[in-house]
């Protein structure tokens, strides 16, 4: 084996243990370097990690032992930091989504050439939505019809010390948590050709509710509840629900249905869960063992993916379309018009079932 692929990582907020914690002790990959508006906090984080240097931005991104850019700032900053890292010959992974506008996401694509443009989320590449796919490839619910995808709670100010740019432009239920359940749907039926698109704000303000600046009212400025159509290239149809303003709900976090069966995906924020299947004629619903997937898998299986076959899962392809089915939605949302999408992109292969000392060498 050749060195081992060096990884820098801009951004150690909350998100970033999740990263460090699933490259941590994988052969093939190895943090570098690290860097943080908050130079402490960057330096705390290099002692943790052999070999690995707080550094600022700018040197991380002209370090000759980076090969690739965990980007894991706020989504305002993604297509600043990406490009840059483009710039200097890195290739980039992004937390989602990929960008805060199409305009800049399609930029940074123009950008990369032949560098690597990844994006996440890579909980897809579990065993929760790779056996899901497994089990729609295989036939168990035949021809493929419709899906419905359900995320609904009461608002991130309950529990985010500092919700603001949740409630910007940028922001809301469907720019958070649409690109797990939007990027499975591409996994499961297929890139999307139109959507349709309804929304609505049921307050102008919010209330934080934890931390330093509990009590403190921030103003809405987006739309809080987003509903619509997912028209996929193979005919299936796909209901999806994104909502701020919710208390609860009892529904599968995905539900795919065939002519002869359906499926119950579990939550596409994580990266296993029971896949259960119900066939035509059954009376219960079936629980299947785990048939593809990075099993134990984390965030940062993208980048490992990409590192151990090359092939990119987590692609900047598949994070692109998936951010112009968001803003189509919210663009039908403001006109009422259906929208045809200009994007699409290629289904990754599906990932062979993959013990976690299997992908950790």
């Amino acid at each position: 084996m050749g060195q081992p692929h060096g990884i820098g990582i801009i951004g150690l907020g909350v998100i970033s243990r999740q990263y460090l914690d699933t490259l941590a002790g994988v052969d093939s990959v190895r943090i570098t370097a690290v860097a943080d508006l908050d130079a402490e906090r960057a330096a705390a984080v290099a002692d943790e990690i052999p070999g690995c240097r707080a550094l600022t931005v700018d040197e991380l991104l002209a370090d000759p032992a980076v090969d690739t850019v965990i980007n894991l700032t706020i989504p305002a900053a993604h297509a600043e930091i990406a490009l840059a890292a483009l710039a200097a010959g890195k290739g980039v992974y992004g937390e989602k989504p990929l960008a805060a506008t199409l305009t800049q996401a399609t930029a940074m694509r123009d950008a990369a050439g032949d560098r690597w443009l990844g994006g996440a989320p890579d909980t897809v590449l579990g065993t929760g939505i790779q056996t899901a796919r497994a089990a729609v490839e295989a036939g168990d619910i035949g021809r493929p019809v419709s899906a419905a995808a359900t995320w609904v709670s009461g608002g991130h100010e309950s529990w985010h010390p500092h919700p603001d740019f949740y409630y910007r432009d940028g922001g809301g239920p469907l720019l958070d948590m649409g690109p797990y359940y939007l990027t499975s749907l591409v996994h499961l039926l297929g890139p999307v050709v139109r959507v349709s698109g309804a929304s609505s704000r049921t307050r102008d303000t919010r209330r934080i509710g934890s931390g330093p600046r509990a009590g403190e009212i921030i103003p809405v400025e987006i739309d809080t509840h987003v509903t619509g159509v997912l028209e996929h290239d193979g005919g299936a149809l796909s209901t999806v629900t994104f909502s701020f303003d919710a208390v609860g709900s009892t529904a599968a976090p995905i539900e795919v249905h065939g002519e002869e069966g359906s499926l119950s995906v579990p939550d596409p924020n994580t990266f296993a869960g029971d896949v259960r299947v119900r066939r035509r004629g059954e009376a219960d619903w079936t629980t299947l063992p785990a048939a593809a997937g990075y099993v134990g898998a984390g965030r940062g299986i993208g980048v490992i993916d990409h590192v151990r076959d090359g092939e990119g899962r987590a692609s900047g392809e598949l994070a692109l379309h998936v951010l112009e089915i968001m803003t189509a939605l919210i663009d039908s949302a403001h006109t009422g018009e259906r929208v045809t999408l200009t994007t699409t992109a290629r289904r990754p292969s599906l990932v062979p079932l993959t013990a976690q000392e299997d992908w950790r060498r």
